[in-house]
């Protein structure tokens, strides 16, 4: 293993090899369920309605899931855009994989897009934040005196080392990669709006194109949420904390979300086996 290789070094500290086998022998599961051979596309898009779900209580948009099945307007209010937010992203992330390996920021620049485009002023939507401008995000987050919003000159910096560290390529696990992605954009809160379902957008994106998810059937947010916002805040601080023990919890954490999100879609292949998912 190169020490060039910061995402490799990440991954061969101590516990994330046992997180990473726990995600691969769930993802294999689900995979392996006899409904994927006939019905792959009907648990991907309940998987990608639930994952949205899930991405939008962690930002405080907690509706029942039924809700969610049920709208059909996302304008109302503050919450319903964010759910509908939340859904556009996890439409489009699967859309992106040829984006995301030529311009990681880029295609950063698109999910922005796809969730903000006409609920904050044009001219904020799709860059990064500039000196002065505000962050109006996730009020949990954006509180926490352990998470400290960066300068915009340092968020540049570290989204440009991000995509340099991408377009090299990695031999570390595609949980690893995926966890990076999601801490690094939720610590630095690169735009205006919308950083946390951003940052759960790429990490989708990561674990569909590195191959560990093809089928984007094992929703990650629906196990963050299920963890709740005061395990995913306290998991956050460690990454950015950058020891080597918080970086652990952190990969660890996001690997029980993509546990409980294989859990979820093994519930959905068993209930259209029996003919009456829910």
């Amino acid at each position: 293993m190169s020490t060039t290789d910061p995402l490799a070094v990440l991954g061969s500290l101590p516990g994330v090899a046992e997180s990473v086998d726990s995600v691969r022998k769930a993802v294999d599961q689900v995979y392996g369920h006899r409904v994927m051979r006939r019905r792959s596309n009907e648990v991907t898009s309940e998987a990608a309605l639930r994952g949205a779900r899930g991405s939008a209580a962690l930002a405080g948009a907690d509706w029942p899931l039924e809700e969610v099945r049920r709208r059909s307007d996302f304008s109302a209010d503050p919450e319903a855009r964010t759910v509908g937010a939340a859904l556009r992203l996890t439409a489009e992330a699967g859309q992106l994989l040829s984006m995301w390996r030529q311009s990681p920021v880029q295609a950063l620049a698109r999910l922005h897009l796809v969730a903000a485009g006409g609920a904050v002023p044009d001219e904020t939507v799709g860059r990064p934040r500039l000196a002065g401008e505000k962050v109006t995000d996730d009020p949990l987050i954006d509180a926490a005196p352990a998470l400290p919003l960066p300068e915009p000159e340092e968020v540049a910096a570290r989204l440009d080392g991000l995509a340099g560290l991408l377009l090299a390529g990695s031999e570390a696990p595609a949980l690893v990669v995926g966890a990076v992605v999601h801490g690094e954009l939720l610590a630095l809160r690169p735009f205006g709006s919308f950083n946390g379902l951003v940052a759960r957008a790429a990490q989708r994106v990561v674990l569909v194109g590195s191959g560990l998810d093809p089928k984007s059937i094992c929703p990650a947010e629906v196990g963050h949420a299920e963890l709740g916002r005061a395990d995913y805040l306290k998991a956050l601080e460690g990454y950015v904390s950058g020891t080597p023990e918080g970086m652990v919890a952190w990969i660890a954490h996001c690997g029980r979300a993509v546990g409980l999100g294989v859990r979820e879609s093994v519930a959905v292949c068993e209930a259209l086996q029996r003919g009456a998912a829910s």
